[in-house]
């Protein structure tokens, strides 16, 4: 722990060899080997304020720009920010430990360094589990120690509004701290002595109330009535001018007690002789509830509850804690352990329910709790005092020198705990709870989480017997993850199965399927998943009860801070701390820092919440969501994709606090890790009526879709968008939904769905005079027609499109349009013209200062350089190109610059690499790469290894390729598959008709004999 101050205005120093140690109870300190650090100008004091406020916390850059300046930040300010960071992690010993870069912000380590105010913080958790302990004493003492760290104003000198606000919060756990320290001593007797301090607080604080009623009881108790009666009238004139109310009704409970002198008002009487200890009965008691016959799994978890049971404490008990959420099994392995250890505790085994979450019962109070423990000892009734202070002191008493094991299950809070906890050691303290209960100081915890899958497998083959569960391994496996691997719920589906021998497991499984009833169905007898989590979830107060409920309504996949201070109209602090609040009742899951989620079975339970009667905060909610969806994609687009035309949404900004995005590596990041809940949102969306929200967070989405490849998703929302335009009769939405759903189609396989919805969207630009959608549609007409093998057709639409970019001065667009130009020309076998479009498009890359978008129009120049016999020249140029994909290449685009590759270096008689270019290629187009790459690919090497006499694997090839190019209509690569497979075959089988199918096809689309590959 570290240092506390001697005294008011005396700074708080590190002797040589601890811990650095910053002190921000009074102006900002930092300290280290006793040399009091220089920490730099405003804004470094600023910076480091701020993050040693929230130590642990990432803050982001423009949290740290917001603190470090009073008004507008200047355009530097990021800049100054980092800056700043960098001057502290030189002027603080070994800074860069201490001051961490964590993805889009900064945090300071916690382990590194000791804040006087975290110290504050643990002393004040101490007093209030000592006084909970019934140890006013100690108590009070602590909380002296606490409030002696400060030197002042939190963060005096430092200024900002961001630092005021804060440290305002923190004064005001000053105060409460102030309030509970003269509670504790007017209860142990203290009132003259109070009176000096307590009157210059509340002359500070004239309308804090409880101030002003300690100071009355301080004074009533000193015989100095009159005086506490003034101190009322004084205070009911003020909160009448200032507030225009009267004092509440705990200052009006006491001026009415002094009034009629009441004894309730009267100190404490003095201390009673301490407890003397009880003997224990000679037969050691034992009321541990049955060991589980059937408990299986969990070896894990009990290795550790068993390891940390047998540490001895030297100060106190041993006391391990185990929480998780309702039905994890935390009871059953507790009583587990305690079996198995129960020989280590000879003088007796107690089992005490404490009913913190049982249907229909109130918790446990500690008076009872302790007149069971001690009844349960032996002790007779007459003997237990009716005081939960006596009983305390006769429980610690008896047990002095004692090995007993107390299983304390089922526990609510920690202030319930802390009066039966036994004061010596040599005794051992197993507590279940749902929460982790932080202020149980010295316990060491154990989160019990599900089962893994196969435990959930060996649990079922336990209760349900081997035999059915082998039989029906599949719905075995389903079971128990619709049971989302919770004991409670498998072994409520195992007890069903068992009472009806005719159902199968695979039968109970479709039952569970139905999300709508499957909290329904897991329930028997008295045991039911719902009510267990509805225990949980009552035990919350009002505002978690809402936020849980409302954070239901988010569509899947993880929630961040940002998404779920969306969702409840909060900022992303609230929100965080409502979500943490959660996570320690184990009714969402952190998967990583940052990121929660429901338990399955969980998220059933909060969406069973809804309903008519919250059905218009729930619609609120939803469309806050989807507002800061579509304004955090906005963003990130316009990041990651600066070239593409802006369309207004028809929608207001969202108010919500947005995460940074201020680059491109950062916008990458948060698209890739949201990418589930956007795609949900959009179904979302659709669900709910919100078109126009589905329409534009679709067409931000299938940038990114479209970048990464992945074409069905891209496909199926492009389908949405389309209807959800329709629906909106919104031309100018529907004109971009399908032009994006062409591109879908173009590279997908489904040319026709393609064409027309391409036809339609450039149709529906042209009524509407959009010209940028209509050139991106001729684009998209152009690249169909020409796969179609419809080249003239596919000319004419490419040439309009290039006219139309030119004229708009969208040159990254005509970058993208002279690359399927070239391509188109390529395949027509005109190689020169092919060349002449890929440099242009190349050149325009350049002066757009574009470099890592080349790819792809190299790749097209070199295959202009093959069809011209160019091989040096291609050579060169592909070996630029995978260069480049090592960083910005689609596999798919990958493939083809690696089997092209491998064919020039075949051409120029160069020895096969490793790995080989070509079999790279194809284990690239293995992996789910789309089908017009895959069919050119397979073609190229099929034709190489051909050349390499390898005929068979060419046969198999270009076979394949045949079957793609046959089922898309990809009409050039099926004739030069056709020609590969009379290739491979010579004169046997098919190779003359193969060879004519293919003559055919060729003649149709234009390309003489000696312009092919």
């Amino acid at each position: 722990m570290g240092l506390r101050t001697e005294g008011e205005g005396q700074s708080v120093t590190a002797a040589a060899g601890e811990q650095l140690r910053f002190n921000i109870l009074g102006p900002i300190e930092g300290w280290a080997n006793g040399t009091r650090l220089r920490l730099g100008g405003v804004i470094q004091e600023r910076v480091l304020a701020t993050l040693l406020l929230e130590a642990g916390r990432v803050l982001p850059v423009s949290r740290l720009v917001e603190a470090a300046w009073d008004e507008d930040p200047p355009p530097t300010a990021s800049h100054q920010v980092r800056k700043a960071i960098a001057d502290l992690r030189r002027r603080i010993p070994s800074g860069a430990e201490v001051l961490l870069t964590d993805g889009p912000g900064y945090r300071v380590a916690i382990d590194e360094i000791q804040i006087d105010l975290a110290e504050f913080g643990l002393l004040a958790r101490e007093a209030k589990t000592a006084a909970a302990a019934g140890r006013p004493a100690e108590a009070a003492e602590t909380l002296r120690g606490a409030l002696a760290l400060w030197r002042g104003s939190v963060l005096a000198g430092t200024g900002g509004p961001v630092i005021e606000a804060a440290a305002t919060a923190i004064e005001e756990r000053r105060l409460t701290a102030s309030e509970q320290l003269f509670d504790l001593r007017l209860a142990l007797g203290e009132a003259s002595e109070l009176v000096v301090d307590l009157r210059e607080l509340t002359n500070q604080h004239p309308l804090r109330e409880t101030l002003r009623g300690q100071l009355m009881l301080a004074l009533y108790r000193s015989g100095r009535q009159a005086e506490a009666l003034e101190e009322y009238g004084r205070v009911r004139e003020l909160l009448v001018e200032e507030l225009g109310i009267d004092p509440g009704s705990q200052l009006t409970k006491i001026y009415e007690g002094i009034l009629r002198e009441s004894p309730e008002l009267a100190g404490p009487p003095p201390p009673a002789p301490p407890a003397a200890p009880v003997a224990l009965p000679a037969e050691p008691p034992c009321t541990l509830p049955n060991d589980l016959a059937d408990f299986t799994g969990r070896d894990r978890e009990l290795a550790e509850l068993m390891r940390c049971a047998e540490e001895s404490g030297e100060q106190g008990p041993q006391i391990v804690a185990l929480d998780g959420m309702g039905g994890c099994g935390k009871t059953s392995l507790a009583v587990r352990a305690a079996h198995r250890l129960a020989k280590a505790y000879p003088d007796g085994q107690l089992h005490l329910d404490l009913r913190g979450h049982t249907p229909g019962d109130q918790p446990v109070t500690a008076g009872t709790a302790l007149d069971s423990l001690l009844r349960a000892l032996g002790i007779p009734g007459d003997r237990i005092p009716d005081d939960v202070l006596g009983r305390t002191a006769l429980w610690r008493a008896t047990l002095v020198g004692k090995r007993l094991l107390v299983l304390l299950d089922n526990a609510a809070d920690a202030a319930g705990i802390g009066p039966l906890l036994p004061a010596s050691a040599g005794c051992l303290v197993l507590v279940t709870s749902r929460a982790r209960l932080v202020d149980l100081d010295g316990a060491q915890w154990i989160s019990i989480g599900v089962m893994s899958a196969e435990e959930s497998t060996t649990l079922m083959a336990e209760t349900l017997g081997a035999q059915r569960v082998a039989a029906e391994p599949e719905a075995a496996a389903e079971l128990a993850q619709l049971c989302g691997h919770l004991p409670l719920a498998l072994r409520i589906a195992t007890a069903r199965l068992r009472n009806r021998p005719r159902w199968t497991l695979r039968y109970l499984a479709e039952r569970l399927s139905d999300e709508t009833r499957r909290l329904d169905e897991l329930s028997a007898g008295a045991r039911s998943v719902s009510a267990t989590l509805r225990l949980s979830y009552q035990a919350l107060d009002e505002e978690c009860r809402t936020a849980f409920r409302i954070l239901a309504l988010h569509p899947g996949g993880d929630i961040n801070v940002h998404a779920a201070g969306a969702l409840l109209g909060t900022g992303i602090w609230e929100a965080e701390d409502l979500l943490e609040m959660l996570l320690d009742v184990h009714l969402v899951q952190q998967p990583e820092i940052g990121l929660y989620t429901f338990h399955d079975l969980v998220r059933s339970f909060a969406q069973s919440l809804l309903g008519e009667s919250t059905e218009g905060e729930d619609a609120v909610a939803v469309e806050r969501l989807l507002s800061y969806y579509l304004t955090a994609t906005e963003e990130a687009c316009d990041v990651l994709y600066p070239g593409r035309k802006k369309r207004p949404t028809g929608i207001p900004p969202a108010p919500a606090k947005l995460p940074d995005l201020g680059d491109a590596d950062r916008a990458q990041e948060w698209f890739t890790r949201e990418q589930t809940a956007l795609i949900s949102a959009v179904t979302l969306a659709e669900r709910r009526g919100h078109d126009r929200y589905a329409v534009c967070l679709v067409r931000n989405l299938v940038f990114q879709l479209n970048a990464r490849g992945q074409m069905e998703e891209f496909g199926d929302l492009g389908r949405v968008a389309v209807a959800a335009a329709r629906r909106l009769g919104d031309l100018g939405l529907l004109g971009v939904s399908l032009s994006n759903l062409g591109v879908a189609c173009w590279r997908l396989g489904r040319f026709a769905e393609g064409l027309e919805a391409a036809r339609e969207g450039r149709d529906v630009a042209v009524r509407l005079g959009d010209r940028h959608t209509e050139a991106h549609s001729e684009t998209t007409l152009g690249q169909l027609s020409s796969l179609l093998g419809r080249f003239s057709e596919a000319l004419v639409h490419l040439e309009n499109s290039i006219v139309q970019e030119r004229e708009l001065n969208i040159p990254r667009a005509e970058a993208e349009t002279l690359t399927v130009l070239s391509t188109l020309y390529e395949q027509w076998g005109r190689y020169e013209e092919a060349r002449d479009a890929a440099r242009r498009a190349v050149d325009l890359r350049d002066e757009l200062g574009q470099h890592e978008h080349q790819f792809g129009a190299i790749t097209d120049l070199a295959m202009a350089h093959v069809g011209l016999r160019e091989y040096e020249e291609a050579a060169r140029l592909l070996e630029k190109a995978r260069e480049l994909c090592a960083d910005f290449g689609d596999p798919g685009d990958v493939a083809l610059v690696l089997a092209v590759s491998a064919d020039v270096d075949e051409r120029l008689g160069r020895p096969v690499g490793t790995p080989d270019f070509a079999e790279s290629a194809l284990d690239l187009v293995r992996a789910n790469v789309l089908p017009v790459r895959r069919a050119k690919v397979e073609n190229a090497v099929g034709r190489l290894r051909y050349r390499q006499g390898d005929t068979e694997t060419a046969l198999a090839l270009h076979t394949h390729a045949y079957q793609i190019a046959t089922n898309t209509n990809y009409r050039v690569e099926q004739a030069y598959a056709l020609v590969g497979m009379a290739d491979a075959l010579g004169d046997a089988g098919d190779a003359a008709a193969h060879r004519a199918a293919a003559e055919s096809l060729f003649a149709e689309m234009g390309v003489p004999a000696d312009r092919r590959r």
